[in-house]
């Protein structure tokens, strides 16, 4: 009896199949995971507001403390006074380091060491001053821009 002898191997909608997933890999997940994107500055923003609104309702709450937070090149940090913003805190937040190579700048100027403090009204002072519109840049590959209206609201820019 003889027996035909048996192929092996891959089909073409086997080796089809495989090439589309390794080409949707490629496209979709391997540049996320190698480079640093837009997503840093994003997240940044989403993440500096929010820590922005958590003070300003710290410092409307609190009208007998001062709450500043503290930019640096590297990171940012919130302090506690009491009474004025001035003399030694009576306690410090542990720094919260910026990823992704992320950072804050302000808009004019581009200084990115800069203090951020509340009056009362919950109105934040940028460097000493009020903010009207388009205060911080986020920068990342790609420059996002947070807002602080003058009567205290901080927003996307």
């Amino acid at each position: 009896m003889r027996t035909t002898p048996r192929q092996t191997g891959f089909t073409l909608v086997e080796l089809v199949t495989t090439i589309i997933l390794i080409a949707i890999l490629a496209v979709v997940v391997i540049p996320r995971l190698l480079t640093t994107s837009s997503y840093s500055a994003f997240t940044l923003r989403d993440e500096f507001i929010s820590e922005l609104r958590k003070v300003q309702i710290m410092a409307m709450n609190n009208q007998d403390r001062c709450y500043r937070l503290s930019v640096t090149d590297t990171s940012y940090q919130l302090m506690r006074f009491n009474g004025a913003c001035s003399g030694s805190p009576t306690r410090t937040d542990v720094p919260q380091h910026f990823q992704g190579g992320a950072n804050l700048a302000l808009f004019n100027g581009g200084a990115s060491s800069f203090n951020i403090e509340f009056n009362r009204q919950g109105v934040p002072l940028v460097n000493g001053a009020r903010c009207n519109g388009n205060c911080i840049n986020v920068l990342a590959d790609e420059t996002l821009i947070l807002a602080i209206e003058s009567e205290g609201y901080i927003h996307e820019g």
